[in-house]
């Protein structure tokens, strides 16, 4: 399916149901793409030099770019692992599920007032697409339930996969870290195969298991979800990998974390390259973004370095809902179907875009049951300005999340919203607000609260609702009590 041919498509559709902004495609259109969704954990904004990394270059990732789309205003719907990935996967707000920041043990997790997994009813894209006769895997980081004390959790087959390998937190097959705590409370899980390998292998163990099952079921539409997790600190890449980069830096953990990226950038060109060999890359959409802003732990600082990892002009970092904790890069390539070389810098989209998009693009229709929060953006992905017709809501804090950054000032109000180029972060009880004009300030440098009272208060509005209608505390205040007389 050509870009042209796919407009087309999508224009005939304008008359079709919407379920939660899905679209579906033509019945009469058989072509269903290949999918492989790349969900890198903890890599910031400017982490690829596609991006604007500053040190380092990762031409595999910017191969990827050169020969595809790169969205500039792409969010995840958490500063935080467990919650971002609930939003991909469902097209949901992770709330809806009870899930607010990292999934941990059992007391932990009753503590918080959350649950110990993702129920398997919520909608996956996996299971939609398996249904319509994909095949389906996840391989890499999954975080949504199993691990520390948690060992009766749904397995990844009750969401949608035929196949399957995550790391400690989450059961079935897994791989295992030596020497590590969490690793070997897994351990006794049971429940799965397990593979016991250094960090540094991990990556390289999830793209060979991709590449098996693209090549076991290169005849018919899969979908693979990719998640490495070794671009998360504590950064353990090879002894020897560690030299050249002595050269570049002189703090520790950054020569570190460079090692790491490196050869995760090595892996996904490995992976790149095979979908090209196997010439399916005019049959296969690949997109790669990340599921939050860099690591932020107070530890960093208190040795006397700033944590590694980069992200370009904005600021805060992972676990702020400040841009450098939510805004990511992203890139998707679909040879001869999205334009390559181009970067779209108007069309805002978010994790709770994905498996609507995917689906409309697989020409699956969405059950009529599942109602998804996001929008099916399919046209910016291929290169149109798409302005949005909602807004984007997050919450992130007190009561529910109790890790913040390490350096104090990215530690932002509970929650925010995105509505065009305004941003607004505030806390429950309408205190501390944050007013931005993203587009003439996305660094968001000047708070125009004061001098924007209305639009303020029209958005503190707006994410009243939101919070209300997903079961969140919002506490009253004098000015909303006062446009109730």
């Amino acid at each position: 399916m050509n870009r042209r041919t796919f407009l087309k498509i999508i224009a005939g559709t304008v008359g079709l149901p919407c379920l939660g902004c899905s679209g579906v495609l033509s019945s009469s259109q058989s072509n269903r793409p290949n999918i492989l969704f790349i969900f890198i954990d903890d890599m910031g904004y400017a982490d690829p030099s596609c991006f604007g990394n500053p040190k380092m270059k990762t031409p595999n990732i910017d191969r990827l770019a050169t020969k595809g789309i790169r969205l500039t205003n792409f969010y995840v719907n958490s500063p935080i692992c467990s919650p971002s990935r609930v939003a991909v996967m469902t097209g949901q707000y992770p709330h809806r599920w009870k899930i607010y920041s990292y999934l941990a043990a059992h007391k932990a997790n009753r503590d918080r007032n959350m649950a110990d997994w993702l129920d398997p009813k919520a909608p996956t894209t996996a299971r939609i697409l398996q249904q319509a006769g994909y095949a389906t895997a996840h391989f890499g980081k999954w975080h949504i339930g199993g691990g520390r004390d948690v060992g009766d959790a749904p397995l990844p087959q009750e969401y949608g996969f035929d196949e399957s390998l995550v790391s400690f937190e989450g059961l079935g097959d897994r791989i295992l870290f030596p020497n590590d705590g969490l690793c070997e409370q897994s351990r006794k899980l049971e429940r799965g195969r397990i593979q016991e390998k250094p960090k540094h292998q991990s990556t390289e163990t999830y793209v060979d298991r991709t590449i098996d099952f693209i090549q076991t079921n290169r005849d018919k539409p899969f979908y693979i979800e990719l998640f490495p997790n070794d671009v998360h600190d504590a950064h353990l890449p090879k002894p020897d990998a560690i030299e050249k980069w002595k050269q570049v830096t002189d703090n520790p953990f950054e020569q570190k974390f460079f090692a790491v990226l490196e050869e995760l950038d090595r892996q996904i060109g490995r992976l790149i390259q095979t979908v090209d060999e196997l010439k399916i890359d005019k049959q296969t959409l690949i997109v790669l973004t990340s599921d939050n802003g860099p690591t932020d732990w107070p530890s960093y600082y208190n040795k006397g370095h700033t944590p590694p990892g980069f992200t370009g002009p904005f600021f805060g970092r992972k676990w702020s809902l400040y841009e450098g904790g939510i805004r990511m890069p992203f890139i998707a390539r679909w040879k001869g179907t999205i334009p390559a070389g181009v970067t779209n810098e108007t069309s805002v989209m978010c994790g709770i875009d994905l498996s609507p998009t995917f689906c409309r693009f697989a020409n699956v229709p969405v059950p009529s049951s599942v109602k998804h929060d996001g929008l099916a953006m399919n046209e910016a992905l291929l290169g149109k300005s798409i302005r949005r017709s909602k807004p984007i809501f997050w919450q992130y804090g007190p009561p529910y999340a109790k890790l913040k950054p390490g350096n104090s000032t990215f530690i932002s109000p509970s929650l925010a919203v995105r509505d065009g180029d305004w941003k607004l972060l505030i806390n429950p009880d309408g205190t501390d607000a944050h007013f931005y004009n993203l587009k003439s300030d996305p660094g968001e440098t000047r708070n125009l609260a004061i001098e924007q009272p209305e639009r303020t208060e029209q958005l503190w509005q707006k994410i009243r609702s939101w919070a209300i209608s997903v079961s969140i505390p919002i506490q009253e205040t004098q000015s909303t009590q006062e446009m109730k007389k």
